[in-house]
């Protein structure tokens, strides 16, 4: 049989497998680095890495250029365990499968069917992006990933106030040993099986790290790392998985701005899935930062086994919590708290439409933060009123909003109720000492900030109900304080209370929301039929529309 060069199985320094390639005839060198992009494009002798994905690969690549080797045996077996797990994969995902009792966890603390699916697969892998949706407990996914077969000793790395959270949930479901890394300083560590360490802090213990004591990983709201080896905390967690055996990351919105930034995630999970950056970006992105075919890359993703991802949809997940409850109500808009401010909001609402493209750009954003604080403090009252209210029949509230300036009012409106802040101004301690006081002290309010709660578990075993006093353009927004309650552990079924006028910037929010869409839609839910797409630009100009209608008693004409 006629061969193309030659292929032979080694160790690299570190003591690892790894294939060389040699003698390759230049026709099919340029075949095999197309194959394999990592390789070097200038290389002679060729080196990969011996993962069976690699065993698979070449199995493929020799159907058609035949190497000289005597490895037929060891590439075979690899390529059948990439074929296994695939299979494995899929029956594992099957509401029938069994996972049998989860060994680590206190009695009567076993996970969720779906929870352990996570965690079985990710140990199969070697890796996994587990991207379920906010309120489904990845924090347990991951818990059970530790104690199911996961190598330890683990470092678990998370947001700078969610420390003691994650100790008390592991400490909580499991019989894990837990060490919170304090400080930027190496220090003698205690025995324990997880360490915690928060993205603030790792990059000082890379020393510690490169000795490769710590065989798992696990990032919490991996997106930190979405900006790769740019920052401090990017080298050292890119370091991390490098020495890990076992890597997790955890997110249930991997792309916060740009689909690229899947990449940077990706590679602290599965290193060179995606291939190098440059190549993303010209494959995926066509040399830009927006990937031009989210759904195909989501597809990819989920194809890979390297990234799960369930929703409140998946049959495998209702069975096991309740979907919400909601309820849309109008509440009274109380003109004379911000008559002032009226003139102010026509004013900039006739620059959006009329003025200069400085002008309206300016005017655009001042009227977006102008007209939600005023609807905000218009309807204040009103919504301290259904607050107290619901308060008769529920133990206690979890009440959403954005503006200080609402705050105050809500703040006066239900002293009685001794509410407590969860926003973006209190420290990680000062949000610790609110948590505490709603769910083990006296407090029966908590008002959230929309958009401040990444993390904040432990509410669900002590409240219900959800207001939204204020409102948000994004629905995912919503979506992930409903997860703050909605999630294990909760015993009773959710209900989200939406608060809403006739007036100010809620008519136009509320047309907005659920036809949002972005680039998270196609890479996340590949398939799902995208809904209308409504610009910023749009959105304020109907915005300011809508206000000029108001004020002049009908529907607004423009000139062309």
């Amino acid at each position: 049989m006629k061969t193309y060069g030659t292929l032979t199985l080694g160790v690299d320094p570190s003591g690892k497998g790894r294939w060389a390639i040699n003698d390759l005839a230049p026709h099919v060198a340029i075949a095999f680095k197309r194959l394999f992009p990592r390789v070097p494009t200038t290389a002679t002798t060729l080196h990969l890495s011996d993962t069976d994905e690699i065993r698979s690969d070449l199995q493929w690549f020799m159907l058609r250029y035949p190497l000289e080797h005597d490895q037929q045996e060891a590439i075979d077996a690899g390529a059948q365990r990439v074929t296994d797990r695939i299979a494995e994969r899929d029956a594992i995902l099957l509401p029938t499968w069994q996972p049998g009792e989860v060994p680590g966890f206190r009695i009567g603390m076993q996970p969720y069917l779906y929870q352990a699916q996570a965690a079985r697969i990710a140990i199969n892998n070697g890796g996994l992006l587990i991207g379920d949706d906010v309120g489904l407990g990845k924090t347990i996914s991951a818990a059970a990933t530790l104690t199911m077969g996961a190598p330890l000793p683990a470092a678990v790395v998370v947001q700078a106030h969610l420390t003691a959270q994650w100790r008390k949930q592991l400490e909580r479901f499991t019989n894990l040993r837990v060490h919170i890394i304090a400080g930027t300083k190496p220090y003698d560590l205690p025995a324990a099986d997880v360490y915690l360490f928060r993205y603030s802090n790792v990059a000082g213990w890379v020393d510690v790290i490169k000795d490769g004591l710590f065989k798992t990983v696990v990032y919490d709201e991996v997106q930190e790392l979405r900006h790769g080896v740019t920052t401090d905390k990017g080298r050292a967690a890119s370091i991390l998985s490098g020495r890990a055996e076992l890597r997790v990351g955890l997110t249930a919105t991997p792309i916060y701005n740009y689909g690229s930034e899947i990449h940077q995630v990706m590679e602290y999970v599965r290193p060179n899935l995606l291939g190098r950056v440059e190549e993303f970006t010209r494959e995926w992105c066509g040399g830009d930062k927006i990937v031009k075919n989210p759904d195909a890359l989501g597809s990819y993703l989920r194809e890979s086994g390297y990234f799960l991802r369930r929703t409140e949809d998946d049959a495998t997940v209702d069975a096991s919590m309740p979907r919400p409850n909601i309820i849309d109500w109008q509440v009274e808009w109380d003109r004379g708290a911000v008559a002032d401010e009226e003139a102010l909001t026509r004013t900039l609402a006739m620059t959006v439409l009329r003025g200069s493209f400085v002008e309206a750009g300016a005017a655009a954003r001042e009227l977006d933060l102008k007209m939600r604080q005023m609807t905000g403090i218009a309807k204040a009252r009103s919504v301290a009123a259904y607050v107290k209210l619901l308060l008769r029949d529920s133990p206690r509230v979890l009440l959403a909003g954005w503006h200080r300036e609402v705050y105050e009012i809500w703040k006066e409106e239900l002293r009685e109720f001794e509410p407590v802040l969860y926003t973006g101004s209190e420290s990680g301690a000062g949000k610790e000492r609110s948590k505490e006081a709603f769910t083990n002290g006296s407090s029966r309010v908590m008002m959230i900030s929309l958009r401040s709660g990444a993390g904040l578990d432990g509410l669900q075993q002590h409240c219900r109900d959800v207001v939204f006093g204020e409102l948000d353009w994004s629905p995912q927004v919503h979506y992930q304080v409903i997860g703050r309650l909605r999630r294990p552990g909760q015993l009773d079924q959710v209900t989200a209370h939406y608060l809403h006028t006739n007036e100010g910037s809620d008519p136009v929010l509320l047309e907005t929301l659920g036809i949002k869409s972005d680039q998270s839609r196609g890479i996340n839910d590949p398939g799902v039929a995208p809904t209308a797409k409504v610009s910023d630009d749009s959105r304020i100009k109907r915005l300011a529309q809508h206000v000029l209608a108001n004020a002049l008693g009908g529907p607004l004409e423009l000139a062309a």
